[in-house]
């Protein structure tokens, strides 16, 4: 489990921070929030320190114990998670997070590429999209399971059902997710349609956009209830093509650079310097078929 150099040794040792870095990467992946992983982290390793001495000692593999941890701590702050989204401001995303996040590409040793590929496609908005659709047993064990390659067995500790339970809770959640991202462009896909996204969006050039866009496109924007954004998700080419350019044209001060983040071409754009808003998509067979507009300060931190 996480690579055989995993908890050979205490936290507080010369291991602690690429432990802290590896439960902040699941917890992330768990909860879409940067502020929420870090609370979880944290608490995390304080059940770890609550531990007397002696029972710390006879833990053979620390960091497979804090990963037990961190997911059952999740697990229960996927379930109060849902009760505040509905008190939050308009629509919640996930936070779109910049590449050189330091703990956003660890990587449990000995994965093979196709495995490595899974754990940067496990980052993208429109997986953790689709990840907070998924029941909070089927994120946690799809995460732990299919992304960091825990074993069954151990995740029946963290969620309190069977391993064949946990194995099912998998399958349902990879059946979900697989069915939703059919023919999801490549990267260079998704480099090519954004560079006639922006263009479009900055020329408001509407019949050009709208020839971008899937005909049930679904635009979100999340402010939190800090600037102004749409309260509610807008459908449809022609609208979604609308709200876009009108939004651009009401914010003339904007610069809008290519970036990455969370591992797929995306928008950056700035006011003054300053990152106010970052535009990612999600493409399919070269047509746009989700628009997520993240302008929420607390989430745009790491910018």
């Amino acid at each position: 489990m996480l690579g055989k150099e995993a908890g050979q040794e205490r936290p507080g040792t010369n291991t602690a921070l690429d432990d802290q870095h590896l439960l902040m990467s699941i917890a992330f992946r768990m909860l879409g929030s940067t502020h929420d992983a870090e609370d979880v982290v944290q608490e995390t390793y304080a059940r770890w320190y609550a531990l007397p001495e002696s029972a710390r000692a006879e833990i053979e593999k620390p960091a497979a114990w804090l990963v037990r941890v961190v997911g059952r701590v999740c697990l229960d702050h996927l379930g109060s998670a849902r009760m505040r989204r509905e008190r939050y401001t308009g629509q919640w995303l996930p936070e779109p997070l910049p590449d050189d996040a330091v703990w956003s590409s660890v990587r449990p040793s000995g994965l093979d590429p196709a495995e490595q590929a899974a754990l940067d496609d496990s980052i993208t908005m429109g997986m953790l999209v689709l990840l907070d659709s998924l029941t909070p047993a089927q994120r946690v064990a799809f995460v732990l399971h299919d992304v960091f390659k825990v074993p069954f067995a151990e995740i029946a500790s963290t969620v309190g059902r069977s391993p064949e339970s946990c194995r099912a809770l998998a399958v349902a959640a990879r059946r979900g997710l697989g069915s939703a991202r059919k023919n999801e462009a490549d990267v260079q896909g998704y480099r090519a349609v954004i560079k006639e996204f922006k263009k479009a969006c900055q020329t408001g050039e509407l019949n050009e956009l709208i020839g971008l866009l899937d005909p049930h496109v679904t635009a979100r924007a999340d402010g939190g209830g800090h600037v102004r954004a749409a309260l509610q998700p807008i459908h449809g080419a022609e609208k979604t093509a609308r709200y876009l350019v009108g939004s651009l044209k009401k914010r003339s001060e904007l610069s809008v650079e290519f970036s990455t983040a969370a591992r797929r071409p995306a928008l950056v754009c700035r006011a003054e310097g300053v990152v106010v808003a970052v535009v990612s998509l999600h493409v399919v067979d070269r047509r746009i078929t989700d628009v997520w507009v993240v302008m929420n300060p607390e989430k745009l931190a790491h910018w």
